[in-house]
């Protein structure tokens, strides 16, 4: 038998699960894995996975499920961990239903293994009714949950066009991020999400974050991707993998989107717009080691509980929403249209160019300096 496995964010490589349950089901046949997801890669780094887990493509989860359906396997398992049972098993469904809207037929079997090793862990099985689904439950100690049990209302829209999202396994304090930009803040432990006309317009069971609305734009309140609280929660030692250096020093552009980091780990240095956006790429890129230089404007919304720096980096901290008006002449002045530029020697010309183009806009800042 051919079974693919999409694995799904970092914690489940973190605890563990994601490799016992490759070697479990290797027992039942060939096993292939591939990521679903951007912040799992980190895990799988850190884990020594690369072999074992296909990181070498940014995919939604329902793609992945798609590749392996269009590769004609006999089974496919997605492996996720979320913060609740509730919030894992919604996760299912939202996937799944995703993947059945890109497939033509949906006659290979689709099983989720939800919170693996926890009390509230389970196993769903979305389009079948086979005998490995209770062969699981007994060897992992898992609760068969039904597809009818999952399909609760969560989403609903009225007849003036507005949809309602409820986001499950929330605690107060938590940041809000929508398709990876942060739009809010909770303040309680009930979440709904309110859109009209694919703008998120009001919430329930938080504050929302102005500036956090405009960067995310239209959204598909259905489809879209919701996260709260930190994307990784395991403290976890870094491990820093060799890989070939560019011949020319090669500087690239990053704006607001720390999880699309991973394209750039070829460059000799990443210029990065916005706090959390400087955060995650340079934890990320520490495991490259390439440096940053971070335009910040002390705006933190905290998505990673620690954001390893590579030695040399800087970080640029401008009058509160400045950065955003300085990575526009950043980018304007030393990239132009493209995201990558030829035209610096050394992270030193860049700094140099970078306290040019800021002073220029008369605005006040402070470097620190990683040494």
């Amino acid at each position: 038998m051919r079974i693919g496995v999409v694995v799904h964010g970092p914690n489940v490589i973190d605890s563990g699960y994601a490799l016992k349950l490759i070697d479990l089901l290797k027992e039942y046949g060939e096993v292939s894995a591939r990521l679903g997801g951007t912040m799992g890669r980190t895990a799988v780094i850190d884990a020594s996975l690369e072999n074992v887990i296909d990181i070498s493509r940014k995919l939604v989860p329902s793609d992945s499920l798609r590749i392996f359906h269009d590769d004609n396997v006999d089974m496919i398992f997605l492996l996720n961990y979320g913060k609740s049972n509730v919030t894992g098993q919604v996760f299912g469904y939202k996937v799944y239903n995703h993947y059945k809207d890109k497939i033509s037929s949906n006659d290979i079997p689709v099983i989720q293994i939800e919170r693996p090793g926890e009390d509230d862990g389970s196993i769903i099985a979305w389009n079948n009714n086979l005998e490995i689904v209770n062969e699981l439950s007994r060897k992992l100690n898992l609760a068969i949950v039904t597809p009818e049990e999952v399909y609760d209302s969560h989403i609903r829209q009225d007849d003036a066009g507005i949809n309602q999202r409820i986001v499950h396994g929330v605690s107060p304090g938590e940041n809000i991020m929508v398709n990876s930009v942060v739009i809010g803040k909770t303040n309680s432990d009930k979440l709904t999400l309110i859109a009209k006309d694919n703008h998120i317009v009001d919430i329930v069971g938080g504050e929302l974050k102005q500036h956090g609305l405009e960067k995310l734009g239209e959204v598909d309140l259905d489809s879209a991707i919701i996260k709260t609280g930190l994307l990784r929660h395991a403290e976890v030692t870094p491990r820093v993998i060799s890989h070939e250096k560019p011949n020319e020093f090669k500087v690239a552009f990053l704006d607001h989107a720390g999880e699309d980091v991973y394209k750039f780990r070829d460059s000799s240095l990443v210029i990065t717009v916005g706090d959390d956006t400087t955060l995650i790429s340079s934890d990320i890129l520490f495991r490259f080691d390439i440096p940053v230089v971070g335009i910040t404007d002390g705006d933190l919304d905290k998505v990673v509980e620690y954001g390893f720096k590579v030695k040399n980096s800087v970080i640029f901290e401008v009058e509160s929403g400045f950065d955003d008006v300085c990575g526009q002449d950043i980018k304007r002045i030393m990239f132009g249209d493209k995201q990558v530029t030829y035209d610096y020697s050394s992270i030193e010309d860049v700094h140099d160019k970078i306290i040019e183009i800021i002073n220029n806009i008369n605005c006040k800042y402070k470097i620190n300096y990683i040494n």
